[in-house]
Formats: structure tokens, C-alpha cells, sequence
């Protein structure tokens, strides 16, 4: 098989595993569930904000899943995540949860990185 389709298979593989969980992810803060309520409130967002992030971040991931509009969803989901990264920070730090949301950037970039022979040209890794 040629290097290209399997990169664009692997991108479109790591792009769909990114895309699950954030739709499983703002669920819940869609359906303004009491779990992700407390969850927030737990990091000081308020009630009244939780659906707004939901929104926001299934916007993100949908722009994300089309080609189209891919590069837009990604800087805005870097920027989702980014923010969730501060707000663990701020009010308590905890590792796991940063690492999560570095890694979801991480993998969401390398998914449309795989998929997309321009954004290859753009962004190259090098040898030597």
C-alpha cells in the first residue's frame, strides 16, 4: 500500500477517535446532565456557562470531521483545549487532566497532519 493512503487512512483512523470523544465528551454538557453540572461548578464554572461550552465544543469537533473545514475546527479545539488545561491549572493542577487535554490537541493536529498532503508540505518532519 502506498505511504500517502496510509497516512490519509491513519489521520482519518486518529481523526474519528478524536471526533467520538468529544462527541461523548459535551454530551453531557449538552444535556445539561446534574454529573456535568457538579463536574464544572467543581472548577468553578458556573451552571448557566456549561451549555455554552458544550456548544462551543461540539461546533469545534464538527468543523473539525470535515476536510473542508478541518484546519478551522483544529485551532479552535487547540483553543478548547487550551482553555480546559487553564482551568485545571488555576484550581488544582491534577496532571492526569492535562495531560488528557494536551494529548487531545496533540492527536487531533497529528490526525489532520496524516490525512492532509498539504498540511504535510506545510508542516515537514525532516531527516538528518
Amino acid at each position: 500500500m502506498q505511504r500517502g493512503r496510509i497516512f490519509k487512512l491513519t489521520g482519518w483512523g486518529v481523526t474519528a477517535l478524536v471526533t467520538l470523544f468529544m462527541l461523548r465528551d459535551i454530551a453531557t454538557d449538552l444535556q445539561q446532565s446534574p454529573w456535568a453540572i457538579q463536574a464544572n461548578a467543581g472548577l468553578g464554572i458556573p451552571a448557566n456557562i456549561v451549555l455554552p461550552i458544550g456548544l462551543s465544543g461540539l461546533a469545534a469537533t464538527l468543523l473539525y470531521a470535515f476536510p473542508r473545514t478541518a484546519v478551522l475546527g483544529a485551532i479552535l479545539l487547540t483553543g478548547f483545549f487550551g482553555g480546559a488545561c487553564v482551568i485545571h491549572l488555576r484550581i488544582h493542577g491534577a496532571a492526569d487532566d492535562i495531560a488528557e487535554n494536551v494529548m487531545l490537541g496533540v492527536l487531533a493536529w497529528s490526525g489532520l497532519w496524516l490525512r492532509d498532503p498539504h498540511l504535510r508540505r506545510l508542516l515537514p518532519f525532516r531527516r538528518g
